[in-house]
């Protein structure tokens, strides 16, 4: 409605009297009323001032109704709402009206009931774009926003993966500052957990999606990273991963992440001899719509169940924690050709 003042109407019509005659009963009823005798006279006056609602009458010669509205809409997208006004009760003249882009229509009549029905269908029409233009601008504020807490979200996890890049910094220069083998040995396995969570970050704030992690690419790169810390010119260590197409919260991600971090570390350490080669396999399939299979296999002769250990080893405590966020159990697995660990959780 048009700020601080009555609802301005513009009324086409090419009955002179019947112009002056709503004009005088729609003032009555509040509204500023002009009028123009042709179509292409209140397209004219539409591109050159503002409305809050059109009425346009069917019969007019050369330029009708319907040529008007379908005139309007291609001079004007963002027209005002239009009451279409016709004499005639054929109900396919108002659908084709309704198709052409008016908001409501009304059959021409004589006497004050006709003026009472434009007068209200003329409210509602402005009531409607009022409601509409709101909704418009609330979205727009709502994608907005949106678009800040992204670029906010992004900007976190860019900041957390490089400090969790700055901490695995400080743990290699607390290893170099060490002599004993088995500490040096800890801390790298500590600077590798660490920077098994700040891939995660490192995926979220470089794709598109800020909220999921596209977990082929991320086990991929996490592997590579592993590759390089485990492998020696004697004992090279290679690390295959077969993984299906799936995206998963930023927390099952890390938990994965950490699951594969520590299952891999100890196959690479453990399946094969220091002075020798060997593979080990990660593998993500998608099961169904809401469930994912993860395994991380070896060809090494494993150890028998009786001997795991049970609760002491900080890696088999993390992996069962990870587990538990993932609301799945792990299956340790001794086969024939090696040691296979599976679990199975949802997406």
């Amino acid at each position: 409605m048009t700020v601080g003042g009555p609802p301005r109407f513009l009324y086409i019509d090419d009955d002179e009297g019947l112009r002056r005659l709503s004009a005088k009963h729609l003032q009555r009823r509040g509204f500023d009323v002009v009028t123009a005798a042709t179509g292409p006279e209140g397209i004219a006056l539409l591109e050159g001032a503002a409305f809050d609602v059109v009425a346009i009458d069917h019969y007019m010669p050369e330029v009708d109704g319907l040529e008007t509205l379908r005139r309007l809409a291609a001079a004007l997208p963002d027209h005002p709402p239009v009451v279409y006004v016709t004499g005639s009760d054929e109900s396919r003249i108002a659908v084709a009206a309704l198709k052409a882009g008016a908001a409501d229509y009304v059959v021409k009549s004589i006497g004050e009931e006709f003026f009472d029905l434009l007068a209200t269908a003329l409210l509602q029409a402005v009531e409607r774009e009022g409601l509409k233009r709101a909704a418009a601008e609330a979205q727009a504020a709502l994608r907005d926003t949106n678009a800040r807490l992204e670029t906010l979200l992004r900007e976190m996890n860019h900041r957390i993966a490089n400090s969790l890049q700055m901490v695995s910094a400080f743990v290699i220069m607390q290893t170099s500052a060490l002599g004993d083998e088995n500490a040096k040995a800890a801390l790298r396995q500590t600077q590798q957990r660490i920077l098994a969570v700040a891939q995660a970050h490192r995926k979220l704030y470089t794709a598109d999606d800020i909220e999921t992690v596209e977990m082929a690419d991320y086990l991929a790169a996490l592997l590579v990273d592993l590759e390089d810390t485990w492998s020696a010119p004697a004992a090279p260590r290679r690390l295959r991963l077969e993984a299906d197409v799936l995206k998963l919260k930023t927390d099952k991600a890390v938990a994965v992440g950490v699951i594969v971090n520590e299952l891999v570390s100890n196959a690479c350490k453990y399946a094969y001899p220091a002075d020798g080669a060997g593979e080990v396999r990660v593998l993500l399939r998608r099961k169904g719509e809401t469930g994912f299979h993860l395994a991380v296999e070896d060809d090494g002769p494993g150890f028998e169940a009786a001997t795991m250990p049970r609760g002491t080893g900080i890696g088999r405590k993390l992996v069962a924690a990870m587990a538990a966020n993932l609301r799945c159990e792990v299956d340790y697995r001794r086969e024939a050709t090696g040691f296979r660990i599976r679990l199975d959780a949802a997406i």
